[in-house]
């Protein structure tokens, strides 16, 4: 089972691919899932960079760190723009386009949804140009699915075919054994479930959602996690979740952004955010 199909390119068979064993069971692999996974996506897109001007997988892969690293952070829209351009520079087949036209529009969610810029019309023509380009079964349908969910129930109010957006997206991220996208529909159905007042289906989705960063070691995600459980569980259970989730969010120097405003002020003895660590500040995204 892979823990993201979307950031780890494959390993070719045809020799127009990256060089071997780059797939996410390789070195190269687990050195960037390792990164990613705990905030450092800078680091992680570095890895990438040597194959990105000729291998169109490690492009896309090296793009979708940097936006992952905007929504998280709220900074570094100029690198992500850059690295998206030249993704879709050295596409050359639909799904590679496909992949490239997802993360542009992901990225121009997160602007919108961060209060960056409105950037809606652009999200939803980069995502329908996604669609337009991968197959029904491409490996990058699900994380499109998922991504036009987020539009439909932040951006459009429309939250049946949110809901279905979302549904689809589980169903072929479960097929494809993508766990943390799995990870990510569950948080979303479950918040959903959450504002109709069906907690018992809330509270099975968020600790679903945790679960499975905790498996994963999604570090930077998991936070979020505990902070949504924590929304639906009673106290005391809930006091610790959002402590847990205070402490996990210093420890990763303030990420995700957005998150501050949500948990606990830190104790008299919590170290701080590390120094020249991401802002602060923002609302709470419907994102990863």
């Amino acid at each position: 089972m892979s823990r993201s199909e979307r950031l780890d390119p494959a390993t070719p068979s045809d020799g127009e691919g990256p060089p071997p064993a780059t797939g996410p069971d390789s070195p190269l692999g687990r050195a960037v899932w390792r990164l990613r996974s705990r905030g450092c996506w800078e680091d992680a897109a570095a890895l990438l960079a040597p194959y990105a001007d000729t291998h169109p997988r490690a492009a896309v892969g090296r793009a979708a760190l940097l936006v992952e690293r905007c929504m998280y952070t709220g900074d570094g829209w100029a690198a992500a723009e850059d690295a998206l351009r030249a993704a879709e520079a050295v596409a050359q087949v639909d799904d590679d386009r496909g992949a490239a036209a997802c993360e542009r529009g992901q990225l121009a969610y997160a602007a919108t949804v961060l209060g960056i810029r409105d950037r809606t019309d652009e999200a939803r023509a980069a995502l329908g140009r996604a669609a337009a380009l991968l197959e029904p079964d491409a490996p990058g349908r699900a994380l499109l699915d998922y991504r036009r969910g987020l539009l439909a129930e932040n951006l459009s109010d429309t939250p049946e075919s949110a809901r279905a957006a979302y549904r689809r997206a589980h169903a072929g991220a479960t097929a494809r054994g993508d766990l943390l996208l799995c990870s990510s529909t569950w948080r979303h159905l479950a918040g959903m479930a959450a504002r109709e007042g069906e907690l018992a289906e809330a509270r099975h989705g968020f600790a679903e959602s945790l679960r499975l960063r905790e498996e994963l070691g999604f570090l930077v995600g998991m936070a979020p996690a505990l902070a949504a459980l924590a929304d639906v569980q009673p106290e005391p259970e809930a006091t610790r979740l959002r402590e847990e989730a205070g402490r996990l969010f210093r420890l990763l120097g303030g990420v995700p952004a957005w998150l501050a405003d949500h948990l606990p002020a830190p104790g008299p003895d919590a170290a701080g955010p590390r120094a020249g660590g991401p802002r602060a500040d923002g609302p709470a995204p419907a994102g990863r």
